[in-house]
This record gives structure tokens, C-alpha cells and sequence, in this order.
């Protein structure tokens, strides 16, 4: 099997060649694609060194899959070409995601949504898909109306260049900053580029994408974005009004028992969700569940997850895995 990793030299894409060697993967057919002034390149993978090659080139390769993490612009002008060839392309940029006709999958949620004749597939953003794995079961059991949420988002989020300017700020050394204002010590409301509406463009694609994955647009989302200054993964403080009644016991249970949830709630214990426990996982984890008592029907959520592996590597392979397993 013929897999690309287009965007290989870049922050997610460094973990997506960790994920495929973790998961099984080692021993495929792997084409490293990155930018002109990355070919030639040589990365290990798999005990292997790998020389980097041009999307030209890798596209001419009749590859099986191609994962993309590279950016809206390249995926917009590169993966139709792919899959022209018959390649299917996993893409964990913005730019396929709300199209009608391409599926945006959580494996655990909605694979079923891949049709058989798919060539384009959208992984969701980082925050979205942390917020689906703990909104999808207690949908179903409970029906939601409405969801406030409060990210508190990683600067690996951003990329290597929001690293190093919090590596350098915390060094108090020159560095390119990437952000408006200085992150080390500091937090600021801004995620994405700001819409006419005072949102911004991260807010927007968390209630687009809910609603898509969850398949219910009447679920009344509104979100705020700040970044902070980790590098562990992103965490949500969530406030979720359902149409039915629950008990905290049950909303426990239903957690417990998702498949890729882990439930880490013991407040006397000090024992809830961090960025730096989550740090390297693939799970999503929540704690501080309780009733608000502020309403009726309504619970609080706190849920972290390492944005470079569930939030976008890992789910990209987990799909790459289900094809493989519905194709045999």
C-alpha cells in the first residue's frame, strides 16, 4: 500500500508519521510531499530514511492514500488532482469541510457517512472534533438544544513558527511572531481571522462542523476562542442544554463507555483534565461534570485533548484505518 503524507515536514505532520508508525503502518510504501524547498530532504520513518518529494511528483505516483496537512491552499488546488488519480485523500486543512457532498468523519461518530465512491474525505478541526466525542453519545441519549463553549486553545494549534515565539518570549529572545500580542504570560481572545459578525473564523467552524458531524442543524451552538500560552493540547469548558432530563450518574456511565473517552472526574482528589496530562494521547478526556444549577437540563463539561494527535493526526489515521478495513 502506497500512502503520501503531503505536508510531511510540518508540526502535523511530523506526528501524522509517528501515528502511522505506531499504528501499524511501518512497513508501508510511505511518499514524504512537502514544499519545493523541502525536496531532497531526508526524514527517518520506520528506521528508514525517506527523501521528501514534490506534490508533482507524488501525485504521478498512483498512490492509495494521500494524507494532507498542508494548508487550505494546497489542499483546494492539489487534492482534486489526487484524486483524479483515484487516490484518496484524508485532509485535515479547512477547505473541504463543509461541502455538501464530502463526508467531515469522527471514526467513532459518523464513518458510515463514506460512501463507497469518496475520493475526498475532511478531517475536522482540532477543537471540533474533542467537543463531537463528548456531545455525540449524550445526544443521543439526551438530546441537545443548545451548547456554550469556551476553548483554551494550544499554541502548537498555530504551528511550529507560535512555538517558537513562545519558546523565545519565555527566553526573552528575539524571535517571528506569528501572533498580535506577546503569548508568554498572557492569553488573548483570538483565534482565526475576526468575520463581520465579531466571531471568528475558529468559532465559526465549531458550530458548522458540530452541527455536520452530529447531522442536526438545530443545535444552537455559540463558542468563544482564546489561545494560551501551552503547548499540551487545547481544553473547552462546555455548557450543554438538553431537550431531556438527566441523571450525573448516568451521564457518567454514558462517558465511561465511549469509545475513546476517558473520565477523569475526582475534584477532592485534585484529579481532572490538564493539557499536560493529555499531552501525547489519542484520547479525549473530561471532568468537572456536573449539573449546572443555574437551569434546568443543563450540564458542564470540562474536556482536553492533544490537538496534534486526536484534534488531527490520530483521526486522520483512524480513518485511513476504516477504509483499510472496508476495503479488504
Amino acid at each position: 500500500m502506497k500512502i503520501a503524507v503531503v505536508g510531511a515536514t510540518g508540526l502535523v505532520g511530523s506526528v501524522i508519521l509517528k501515528v502511522l508508525q505506531e499504528r501499524g503502518f511501518a512497513n508501508e510504501d510511505i511518499v514524504l510531499v512537502a514544499t519545493h524547498k523541502n525536496v531532497g530532504r531526508k526524514i527517518l520513518f520506520a528506521d528508514r530514511e525517506i527523501a521528501v518529494c514534490s506534490v508533482e511528483d507524488a501525485i504521478n505516483q498512483n498512490c492509495d492514500y494521500a494524507i494532507f496537512s498542508a494548508g487550505g491552499k494546497t489542499s483546494k488546488e492539489y487534492a482534486p488532482l489526487f484524486a483524479q488519480k483515484n487516490t484518496i485523500v484524508i485532509d485535515n486543512s479547512s477547505f473541504w469541510r463543509m461541502y455538501e457532498n464530502i463526508p467531515l468523519v469522527v471514526p467513532e461518530i459518523n464513518s458510515q457517512s463514506i460512501k463507497k465512491e469518496d475520493r475526498i474525505i475532511a478531517n475536522p478541526n482540532c477543537s471540533t472534533i474533542q467537543l463531537v466525542m463528548a456531545l455525540a453519545p449524550l445526544n443521543k441519549e439526551y438530546k441537545i438544544k443548545r451548547v456554550v463553549v469556551s476553548t483554551y486553545q494550544s499554541v502548537t494549534g498555530t504551528g511550529v513558527k507560535a512555538v517558537e515565539q513562545l519558546i523565545s518570549e519565555e527566553n526573552n529572545k528575539d524571535c517571528q511572531k506569528v501572533y498580535p500580542h506577546p503569548i508568554h504570560r498572557n492569553l488573548f481572545p483570538h483565534g482565526g481571522d475576526f468575520l463581520e459578525n465579531g466571531y471568528t473564523t475558529e468559532e465559526e467552524k465549531l458550530v458548522d462542523e458540530t452541527r455536520k458531524i452530529l447531522s442536526d442543524k438545530s443545535i444552537q451552538l455559540t463558542a468563544t476562542v482564546v489561545r494560551v500560552p501551552v503547548t499540551g493540547g487545547h481544553s473547552e469548558s462546555v455548557n450543554i442544554e438538553f431537550e431531556n432530563e438527566f441523571d450525573i450518574k448516568d451521564v457518567i456511565s454514558i462517558l465511561s463507555n465511549t469509545q475513546g473517552v476517558v473520565v477523569m472526574d475526582n475534584p477532592k482528589e485534585n484529579i481532572y483534565p490538564i493539557p499536560l496530562l493529555s499531552e501525547g494521547k489519542d484520547d479525549v478526556f473530561v471532568g468537572r461534570i456536573r449539573r449546572d444549577l443555574s437551569q434546568t437540563k443543563t450540564l458542564n463539561l470540562w474536556i482536553v485533548s492533544d490537538n496534534l494527535r486526536k484534534g488531527a493526526a490520530t483521526n486522520a489515521v483512524q480513518i485511513l484505518e476504516y477504509l483499510c478495513r472496508r476495503n479488504k
